[in-house]
């Protein structure tokens, strides 16, 4: 077995990466094992600092993104500092590489009145019902789309209205459900042995009994848009941001919202967010007593 493939066996089952996040690994190293074929490099203790940022320059000039680049880099450290976990290398030739910096991209939002009419749905037809508590959740509880669609009923507490998400990294966080997602929960419960038994343990499902799959909650959402006149193209993730603006909007707590959608980097919410760090100084020289200038 190559080293490679031990890596990656090592992310699946130590670190419990999802499938597509270690394809994505995959396909890094890969481009990292064709620059080692392209300089003729056959050990991988060979490899030092001017081979990746040679790696990364190229790649640049291609036109690969800062995105891809940063994603290619984070492979490059993971693998080297398993490679010396494992003593089958001495240094990480990328951990002082750094990628190019691209625009960061704010994604966009619905105001309130637009998730109010999105949500406003009439139909209640078992379908209808189980999209409309799709949507609920996602807008009430901020949750990935990979979240939503593998989420369990053993999983959510009716009683204290509280849902146990697994995320990112096998990462577990505990998410608030409003009162109208609840609702449209119980709901859904009730005509969901229409589509499938006690069996099937998702909450959600396709209209076949199968758990519902990405692309259908993708689906759905498009046509729900449509359906209520809404102006913009509307999919899951605008909801997810939706619902992180919305709630700094209201609390102005960047901490609780960075908890709320599993963030591991705060930096990642303040994109979310559109907030940049002079605001965020600006709130510190405000709140923070040692701040204050007398």
């Amino acid at each position: 077995m190559s080293r490679q493939q031990q890596f990656l066996d090592y992310l699946h089952h130590e670190r419990g990466l999802s499938p597509r996040t270690r394809t994505a690994y995959e396909r890094d190293l890969g481009k990292f094992y064709e620059e080692l074929s392209r300089l003729e490099i056959n050990d991988l203790k060979q490899v030092n600092e001017h081979h990746v940022r040679g790696l990364i320059a190229r790649l640049h000039r291609q036109g690969l993104g800062s995105k891809s680049l940063q994603r290619l880099l984070s492979a490059i450290r993971s693998y080297y500092r398993w490679l010396m976990k494992e003593s089958l290398a001495e240094h990480n030739p990328a951990a002082a590489v750094k990628a190019p910096k691209g625009q960061k991209k704010l994604p966009g939002t619905l105001d309130t009145d637009a998730v109010a009419r999105l949500l406003d749905i009439k139909d209640d037809t078992p379908l209808a019902i189980r999209d409309k508590a799709i949507m609920e959740l996602f807008y009430s509880s901020g949750l990935r789309l990979s979240e939503l669609a593998s989420l369990k009923w053993d999983q959510l507490d009716s009683s204290s209205s509280l849902i146990t998400v697994i995320g990112k990294g096998n990462k577990t966080r505990m998410i608030p459900v409003g009162r109208f997602a609840a609702a449209a929960l119980a709901n859904w419960r009730k005509v969901r042995g229409s589509f499938a038994g006690l069996d099937v343990p998702q909450v959600f499902v396709s209209n076949r009994g199968n758990p519902i799959s990405t692309r259908t909650i993708q689906a759905r959402i498009k046509y729900w848009a449509r359906r209520q006149g809404l102006p913009q193209q509307v999919y899951p993730h605008l909801l997810r941001h939706s619902f992180a603006s919305h709630m700094l909007e209201s609390s102005g707590d960047l901490r609780a919202v960075q908890e709320l959608l599993g963030h591991a980097d705060i930096s990642t919410t303040q994109v979310y967010t559109h907030l940049d760090f002079q605001h965020l100084a600006s709130v510190y020289d405000k709140a923070h007593p040692r701040a204050k200038k007398k």
